[in-house]
């Protein structure tokens, strides 16, 4: 998630009144015969959003994703739920912005063997340039919720769970990745909540906890998806179906 702000043209806007779509991605390994774990790092000090808090790979959408081509969609459950009161068409976006930000925050790919029709933008050139088009299969939207009023960066969040196993080559191997996340290490979900943790991130991962059970085989599309609802005040709690 960058923090990273143009040169100001003009005068200042204030960055607490807009709400950026965001996807964000819990992947989670169930290899090796040990309990779930997920993929965590911990963001900077210095960062204007949830500093030296642990968190998942995510960020906000960029303009680009809309038009990024996906190996392989998002289910129609996914799709439908993500676009569910909001703008027609912004689940592609969504979920390209999920894989991106995966990728440059650890280094992971999901996705499939294929060639880019066309020209490849800069933040995907590492991407492509090892075979490789974007795929959102992997992909189950589990999870919605607006950063309340107040804050000084507010996102309209998506969480993504993804399996692992879907990752493309050695799932421990985080060279590639960029610096924003720092200590990127496999968690093991029942000791996450030990980490300095943003709340949301706390009540995500029960969430996520419930729907694994015991680990044992990879969950289906959960009954509905919880949404923090935190654009107007009081705040609300909804379900998307």
């Amino acid at each position: 998630m960058t923090d990273t702000a143009a040169p100001s043209q003009g005068p200042e806007i204030d960055k607490s009144r807009i709400i950026r779509d965001a996807a964000t991605i819990l992947l989670v390994r169930r290899d090796r015969g040990k309990a779930p774990s997920v993929l965590m790092g911990m963001r900077g000090a210095g960062a204007a959003f949830m500093p030296s808090k642990y968190v998942f790979p995510g960020g906000a959408v960029d303009p680009g994703d809309a038009s990024i081509p996906l190996a392989r969609p998002l289910s129609p459950v996914c799709a439908a739920r993500l676009e569910s009161g909001t703008t027609p068409g912004v689940a592609h976006g969504l979920a390209a912005a999920a894989v991106r930000e995966l990728w440059e925050e650890t280094g992971l790919i999901l996705g499939a063997p294929g060639q880019w029709p066309g020209a490849v933008p800069a933040d995907w050139a590492g991407f492509a340039a090892r075979g490789y088009l974007p795929s959102a299969t992997a992909l189950n939207f589990v999870f919605r919720a607006i950063t309340p009023q107040g804050r000084p960066r507010r996102f309209d969040a998506r969480f993504f769970l993804a399996d692992a196993a879907q990752v493309q080559g050695d799932p421990d191997d985080f060279s590639q990745a960029c610096d924003e996340l720092s200590h990127l290490h496999w968690v093991p979900i029942a000791e996450a909540r030990q980490l300095n943790l943003p709340f949301i991130t706390e009540v995500v991962l029960a969430e996520v906890s419930a729907l694994l059970g015991d680990g044992s085989a990879a969950p289906a599309h959960p009954e509905s998806v919880p949404f923090f609802d935190n654009r107007h005040a009081p705040s609300a709690f909804r379900r998307i179906q």
